[in-house]
């Protein structure tokens, strides 16, 4: 029977800057690094087209894709992603690990990479068309979901989202589920896969499997989680897990409950850590 992964709120955790158990892992080891876009190598801000990586965070991630595998996984679409980094060069993971492409593969397949292209446009054309009576939403198709945002609706027209979220999952029982965001409403496909079983698919196709690797995946979201999972279920038949890093702002770590490892409080810290593991 597998045990699930242990959890703790996130104050109680080690900072991964001068956490020695993080050091200790990693000692003597390769770390396969993964890493989510929004909230890790770029702020979180107002408009989602404006997180634009910053030059010396792209100088960092190209120098440790150098040295070691790096990969991206995001819920935005993996298009949008690329353009916002200003990389070509990366293993990109969009749509919460859907849609995975490797410059030197190609498209990689998996389970769920295919069969629900007309259910997502049609809840894309539905979303669209109820979010234009709604001031202040906008809308994010993306290659296997449509995320609705609400960051800029009025306090009174918030319960008028999510009637509309509440009314797309009514008319497909049992097609779909909402991945809850940070000020958005992503609805998607209800298939078994998010990105935990993203990093988990791409750690055997790129060959990381192996005693001498240890995988680290970087995320601030709610969808990280599974991600931190997966890596902690790693643990046992002579390995020993990866290490989830949790970026979250101190004040807001107590509330949070999660599987990470260790943490790191801002964009800046994970530019240092990463420039310390390309080093």
């Amino acid at each position: 029977m597998t045990v699930p992964p242990a959890t703790t709120t996130a104050d109680r955790l080690p900072h991964a800057l001068d956490a020695a158990a993080v050091a200790e892992r990693l000692a003597g080891r390769r770390p396969a690094v993964f890493l989510d876009y929004d909230g890790v190598l770029t702020p979180i801000v107002p408009r989602p087209e404006d997180a634009i990586m910053t030059d010396d965070m792209r100088g960092i991630v190209h120098a440790l894709a150098g040295r070691c595998p790096v990969c991206v996984v995001s819920g935005r679409d993996r298009g949008v992603v690329a353009e916002l980094m200003g990389l070509d060069d990366l293993i990109i993971a969009g749509s919460h690990g859907f849609d995975i492409h490797d410059p030197q593969r190609g498209v990689i397949e998996h389970e769920a990479s295919r069969g629900w292209e007309d259910l997502v446009a049609e809840i894309t054309r539905r979303v669209t068309d109820g979010a234009a009576e709604i001031e202040g939403t906008q809308v994010e198709p993306k290659h296997a979901s449509v995320a609705l945002h609400d960051r800029h609706v009025a306090d009174a027209d918030r319960p008028r989202v999510e009637a509309l979220v509440e009314a797309v999952l009514a008319e497909h029982p049992g097609q779909l589920r909402v991945t809850p965001g940070k000020f958005v409403h992503e609805i998607q496909p209800k298939i078994d896969w998010n990105k935990g079983k993203a990093v988990d698919h791409l750690i055997d196709v790129l060959d990381l499997d192996h005693p001498d690797v240890v995988p680290i995946y970087l995320g601030d979201d709610i969808t990280d989680e599974d991600a931190f999972r997966a890596l902690a279920a790693r643990g046992g038949d002579h390995r020993e897990p990866g290490l989830g890093i949790l970026v979250i702002d101190p004040a807001d770590a107590a509330a949070r409950e999660t599987a990470a490892t260790a943490v790191l409080s801002t964009v800046d810290e994970v530019g240092r850590f990463l420039d310390g593991l390309a080093r």
